[in-house]
């Protein structure tokens, strides 16, 4: 919106004409300021995120059921954006290959580069965010929360406000990314929200190694990298690779490409080599609970 607003003083973007609007709408309007949009990119999908995560996990919905809930969701954002062409080109979206950004063209070259090397930034900046909000205490508390939570609400601590903490930051830092696609990729519509390219996040996931902050990040560069190959090679066939490359790490690698770091048989093969044992801060998920509460027990 803000790409869009950079035109002499007094127009207003080209669609609106299309539609008979003559007046930038007033939610527009607040997007003339740069740092406003900068402030608005991480906080407004804070700020929802915030509000749907409170009624969620406050009413503790959890497992398939929150699945569900946050695609419904995702649904029924996609329905209203898309049918909104009046104040945002609806299913046309927003190009912003042809805007200016401090007067130069957003798809000049010199732009890009920039923009590239922000992602870069941004995502070691994520990443450290990231791993400070699960070291220590809080950590410790997220991490009970995921493998055991009946047993942390027993122990005195109300889950909600943590979820709900984490589920904004979340939010917030894919409001950021999805700015960075954006004036990447030259327009942005409605199609973004689509349900498969939510679920194609949750592969990214599980092909790197779920519960790896490193998993995540090398789970999105393979599997899109895998996309950028196979859809230029096979373009009539690449989606079936992608869903083969799913159920094989369900199937046989579900700690994910990361996981194999863990197993017995590198572990074996590190010892042979001389490396120094792995030491982790918080148990592996293939430990049984009971049998890490029954170590915490004897060692305390």
């Amino acid at each position: 919106m803000y790409l869009q607003l950079q035109l002499p003083e007094g127009q207003i973007p080209e669609f609106f004409s299309l539609y008979g609007v003559e007046k930038l709408p007033l939610f527009w309007q607040p997007f003339y300021s740069f740092p406003f949009t900068i402030f608005a990119v991480f906080a407004i999908p804070t700020l929802v995120a915030a509000i749907l995560g409170y009624l969620v996990f406050r009413n503790r919905i959890r497992g398939v059921y929150f699945s569900i809930l946050t695609q419904a969701a995702l649904i029924v954002f996609f329905n209203f954006f898309n049918g909104q062409q009046k104040l945002i080109n609806g299913t046309n979206g927003l190009k912003t290959d042809t805007s200016l950004l401090f007067g130069v063209q957003v798809s000049d070259i010199k732009v890009q580069t920039t923009f590239y090397i922000c992602t870069i930034l941004l995502l070691l900046g994520g990443y450290a965010l990231c791993r400070w909000l699960t070291s220590g205490r809080l950590g410790r508390l997220l991490v009970a929360i995921r493998d055991d939570e009946p047993r942390l609400r027993f122990s005195g601590y109300d889950p909600t406000g943590y979820k709900v903490f984490v589920f904004a930051i979340s939010a917030g830092l894919a409001g950021i990314a999805g700015a960075l696609y954006t004036v990447q990729s030259g327009i942005i519509t409605p199609k973004s929200m689509d349900v498969a390219f939510s679920i194609e996040m949750v592969i990214w996931v599980a092909v790197g190694g779920r519960a790896t902050l490193v998993g995540a990040i090398a789970g999105a560069l393979i599997v899109n990298f895998a996309k950028t190959f196979l859809s230029e090679q096979f373009p009539a066939f690449w989606l079936f690779f992608q869903g083969a490359l799913f159920l094989l790490v369900v199937t046989v690698l579900p700690s994910g490409l990361l996981g194999l770091l863990s197993s017995d048989t590198v572990l074996w093969l590190r010892s042979r080599l001389g490396f120094p044992p792995k030491v982790s801060t918080y148990p592996s998920l293939e430990e049984d609970l009971e049998v890490q509460y029954e170590r915490q027990n004897l060692r305390d």
